[in-house]
């Protein structure tokens, strides 16, 4: 059988999105061809790569095989591309950041902008995912490196190591009936409006799931991106929002809002760093690993 590494990297983009059209853009293909490169692979190898659904392609048991074995030939050639170009012009290539949402917003900016500064020459593609989904993905060899919440079991699978702590609070208009309160539990809020994060987030899938244990539903009243945006919305007076404490304690410097502390215990974690193997990481994704733990520490 004969692939190159074409074939090989547009495998893994389709897998990855879950779309031919889109596995094609991130691949630098048309579509048309993309589409010719995968019938000329099944038929090579004798079997359907991919299973064609309403929303998009799945892999099956023969796509699955060839993922696995695609994503190892790329690593290793990539790992040997970044080291060799360490002798040259620095480090060179780009690494695949899974985070939480308030990692995402509140601790990464800052920190990936000075990593980027210094090295001109490599990307950091980020995706603002779920706590369990980012282990799953680093473990399967779907990105580098993760951010997650440490209420997570990841030990068992992946090399953890302390990166920052993360509190949610309530922020509440500055007359609302729950302003006052020194301390709420979240069974507490459900009686009230909320403005909540876009459907899909990772907080508000985590939201959405501690509600759904107390037999309640979250039905946000507006849905923005960002804590910004939510403290400002409070501010106007239509509902409460469970933020990240940082970004509530920044956001009241200049709006008037009200910040509640959680009593629940899953509102207090600690985020972790996770790779699946340190030593066998990529240059680039070493030096940025290297670096969050610095600026942890």
């Amino acid at each position: 059988m004969h692939f190159d590494l074409v074939d090989l990297r547009l495998v893994l983009n389709v897998a990855d999105a879950g779309n031919i059209t889109h596995g094609a853009s991130r691949s630098g293909l048309a579509l048309a061809s993309a589409s010719e490169r995968i019938r000329d692979m099944e038929r090579e190898f004798g079997a359907p790569l991919f299973e064609r659904q309403r929303r998009g392609v799945v892999p099956t048991a023969a796509g699955l095989a060839l993922v696995h074995h695609a994503r190892l030939v790329t690593q290793q050639l990539d790992t040997m591309r970044s080291e060799l170009g360490d002798f040259a012009k620095g480090l060179r290539g780009r690494v695949r950041l899974l985070s939480n949402t308030a990692a995402t917003f509140e601790v990464l900016p800052a920190l990936l902008g000075t990593f980027l500064a210094r090295h001109p020459r490599l990307d950091i593609e980020i995706e603002e995912r779920p706590s369990p989904e980012i282990v799953r993905a680093v473990a399967r060899g779907r990105a580098e490196i993760g951010i997650v919440a440490d209420v997570v079991d990841s030990a068992a699978e992946l090399e953890t190591f302390p990166f920052a702590e993360d509190r949610l609070v309530l922020v509440t208009p500055q007359k609302h009936p729950l302003a006052g309160k020194r301390r709420l539990a979240f069974k507490d809020v459900l009686a009230h409006d909320t403005v909540g994060l876009p459907a899909g987030s990772a907080l508000q899938e985590h939201l959405d799931g501690q509600a759904a244990r107390l037999g309640a539903t979250l039905r946000p009243r507006l849905r923005l991106p960002g804590f910004d945006a939510l403290c400002r919305v409070v501010e106007s007076g239509i509902g409460v929002a469970v933020v990240s404490r940082s970004a509530a304690l920044r956001c009241r410097k200049s709006m008037a809002i009200r910040i509640v502390p959680l009593l629940d215990t899953w509102t207090q974690r600690k985020l972790r760093l996770c790779v699946k193997s340190e030593r066998a990481l990529p240059a680039p994704a070493r030096a940025l690993l290297e670096h969050l733990r610095r600026s942890s520490a």
